[in-house]
């Protein structure tokens, strides 16, 4: 079997997909020539053929929307955080099959320690606003960086039973606020860190009381800046953006597919070139 490797990104749509400006830069760095990493359009349906249909040299799968439930349930083994997610982002061979894992989790953790510069007090409690498939990664974030109280702000309650469930998971106390009837000012006032997974337009009439809470990560950067990071820029807050995210989950996908650290100053710079320089991007 030959030595080059291929990877690639699974998502609908995928073409604007950053992952292989990081993935390609991690491969030159670590002097893997043969090595490539593609965009693949495929929905969730899809996925399990397609990965089924793989030959040998395909090392590693990252997997972005609507295909991380159906790449959790494929595989053969499961890591604890992907199960308490509820989703997977990473698919890599092993000898005995698929192993799935969630490496979102870290983009969401590293973010906000390193970004952010978020250490959480034994007391803190956080809000995350939707509960999409971002918000279940950032509830099980939370929770490892020690936040113990969550609130989460949606527009329909129905529609966070996943997200809640992933924060149950991963040991939270979870509470959901309809948005419509929501105290933003005392949200504010009771929470340490907020996520804000929502569209810019969303959060700009609560700007006032969102931009003052302690650390903010607002999981939007295109375009960029949003209103919601100016005003916290201009309270001369914390701040964590989405492409630091895909950064830092980037990290570990890398050290998956590959063997090897991650050569993060160079993932990041690829990153930041690719992006306009718009954000400095700390790594630690």
């Amino acid at each position: 079997m030959s030595s080059d490797r291929k990877a690639a990104i699974l998502g609908k749509p995928v073409e604007h997909s950053l992952s292989p400006v990081l993935h390609g830069a991690a491969f030159r760095a670590l002097g893997l020539d043969g090595w490539t990493y593609e965009r693949v359009e495929m929905d969730g349906p899809g996925l399990p053929a397609f990965v089924d249909g793989l030959g040998p040299e395909w090392t590693g799968l990252s997997v972005t929307m609507p295909g991380k439930r159906a790449a959790l349930d494929h595989a053969d083994e499961v890591t604890p955080r992907a199960a308490a997610v509820g989703a997977a982002n990473t698919l890599v061979r092993r000898e005995s099959g698929w192993l799935a894992d969630c490496t979102d989790v870290d983009g969401v953790t590293e973010a906000l320690r390193i970004a952010g510069e978020y250490s959480p007090g034994p007391d803190d409690a956080a809000v995350v606003l939707g509960a999409g498939g971002t918000a279940a990664a950032a509830v099980v974030g939370l929770a490892s960086l020690g936040v113990r109280t969550v609130r989460l702000v949606v527009r329909d309650p129905a529609r966070a039973t996943e997200t809640v469930e992933a924060a149950q998971r991963a040991g939270l106390d979870v509470e959901v606020l309809r948005w419509a009837e929501a105290d933003f000012a005392k949200l504010a006032a009771d929470s340490a860190v907020l996520v804000n997974t929502v569209p810019p337009d969303a959060v700009r009439s609560h700007l006032a009381e969102l931009s003052g809470i302690g650390c903010v990560l607002d999981v939007i950067y295109h375009p960029w800046p949003t209103a919601l990071a100016e005003a916290v820029a201009e309270r001369g807050g914390r701040l964590a953006t989405g492409l630091d995210m895909l950064l830092h989950q980037a990290f570990g996908q890398s050290e998956y597919f590959t063997g090897q650290p991650a050569p993060r100053a160079e993932m990041r710079d690829a990153l930041r070139e690719a992006t306009g320089g718009i954000l400095s991007l700390p790594i630690g």
